[in-house]
């Protein structure tokens, strides 16, 4: 899976009561001792790097979280005056939550006096995919796909408050030694945007990532602007132009040579806004996304009686973590100017979840998915495909640090002529 629920939410720190013998010899009487990061600590804290809340623990029986973690980090990272000793013992601390720092930005920049203000990462990814799906009759169609990319996702600090991101993304296909039919390679510049990080409010504008329903709709980017503000309850605002040709590309179900000539080119202007509440295990989310095509009455059944142009999509989700490990995640949206394949939906359980900066960890999951064509425009799922349904399982591993791999399959029917459809994916990435 591109990207897991699990991945970003599983790896809290969760503490409990420390032996007498722990909390004598380490000043953070709440860290577990038997946490990898365990002897670090002591020795930062020893060393008088690291420091707590000002009491020397984390207040009492409070849970540590990997935020926490981060901030604590960011600190040490920012002292000058330490032992190669230690600096090693800061930079492997950095490296587990080299996520968190990043997520941190401008605030993590500003305590990093010596550092480059110009930060790079990225990845490599092969991928590997064999399609099965039957025709109306009774044929199958199959499809094999290598596909390889290099990403390069620098990110600058301009400000206090803003900083600059860039996504470069470098495609070819192993199976014909090129990205097109042409034997040729491209290189595209996916995202180019500056973001402004302040309390509870976030803008970002340029080319941006699509911020609403950018799983079960829109796995792509909007040339326009964003806004997020608030804190348990987030609103988020978007509106920009987004190339259609480009998203509708992935979308099988719309392969008519008609269909494609009329989305070709075709920029259209995009609206959509947002909103989340999270509270302590759950959240929950609604909604609503507005374009306007007129390659929309190219496509049959989409609105035959109305000859529609627009999409008109409203949506919904909820989330619940059960504990640590386990997860039950769902999401729903409808296009209310579609008069077929005008309903899509996912519910997917996830159990851990492979973290890149630690080799052994590992994760699975499975769910349903429903991914009408006509509202599930360029959903990100690498299983089930737009116009199509079925059940999906899958699992990742970490096998070295920053090194992840990844399996998936489906087993459903096309929603045109209900007839089976199949998928496996594979995935490795290498992290940097």
């Amino acid at each position: 899976m591109k990207k897991t629920l699990v991945s970003a939410l599983t790896a809290a720190l969760v503490v409990g009561a420390a032996s007498t013998t722990f909390a004598a010899a380490n000043p953070f009487s709440d860290v577990p001792s038997d946490h990898w990061a365990y002897d670090a600590v002591t020795q930062l804290a020893k060393d008088g790097v690291i420091e707590g809340y000002g009491d020397t623990t984390f207040q009492g029986n409070k849970n540590i979280t990997r935020y926490e973690m981060a901030q604590m980090v960011a600190k040490a990272m920012a002292k000058t005056n330490v032992s190669s000793t230690d600096k090693a013992l800061i930079d492997k601390l950095a490296a587990e939550f080299s996520d968190e720092l990043n997520n941190l930005g401008v605030r993590v920049s500003n305590l990093e006096k010596n550092a480059d203000k110009v930060k790079w990462t990225g990845e490599l990814r092969a991928d590997a995919s064999h399609k099965e799906v039957k025709n109306t009759d009774g044929s199958k169609t199959k499809t094999n796909k290598y596909p390889l990319k290099f990403r390069l996702e620098p990110s600058a600090e301009v400000n206090s408050h803003w900083h600059v991101n860039a996504r470069l993304d470098a495609d070819t296909n192993l199976n014909t030694d090129g990205a097109d039919n042409n034997g040729k390679d491209k290189v595209t510049l996916q995202r180019a945007y500056a973001q402004g990080d302040y309390k509870n409010f976030t803008v970002k504008a340029g080319k941006i990532p699509m911020a609403i329903d950018n799983v079960l709709l829109y796995d792509d980017e909007l040339s326009g602007a964003s806004m997020t503000f608030g804190n348990k309850l987030k609103a988020t605002v978007e509106a920009g132009r987004w190339d259609m040709s480009k998203g509708l590309s992935k979308n099988d179900a719309y392969n008519a040579s008609a269909v494609k000539s009329a989305f070709k080119n075709d920029t259209t202007d995009m609206y959509g806004i947002g909103l989340q509440y999270s509270l302590g295990k759950a959240s929950a989310g609604a909604s609503y996304t507005y374009l306007k095509s007129d390659g929309f009455k190219s496509v049959g059944g989409y609105s035959d009686s109305k000859n529609e142009d627009k999409a008109s999509t409203w949506g919904v989700n909820g989330y619940y973590r059960f504990d640590n490990n386990a997860a039950l995640g769902g999401m729903y949206a409808q296009n209310t100017d579609a008069e077929s394949y005008d309903k899509a939906g996912s519910v997917e359980f996830d159990y851990q979840g492979a973290q890149k900066a630690n080799a052994g960890t590992w994760g699975a999951f499975v769910g349903y998915r429903h991914l009408g064509q006509n509202v599930a425009f360029d959903p990100f799922y690498n299983d089930a495909e737009a116009g199509q349904k079925g059940w999906v399982v899958g699992a990742n591993y970490a096998p070295f640090k920053n090194v992840v791999a990844q399996v998936n399959y489906f087993d459903g029917k096309s929603l045109v002529n209900d007839k089976d459809a199949s998928k496996v994916f594979g995935r490795v990435q290498f992290f940097f």
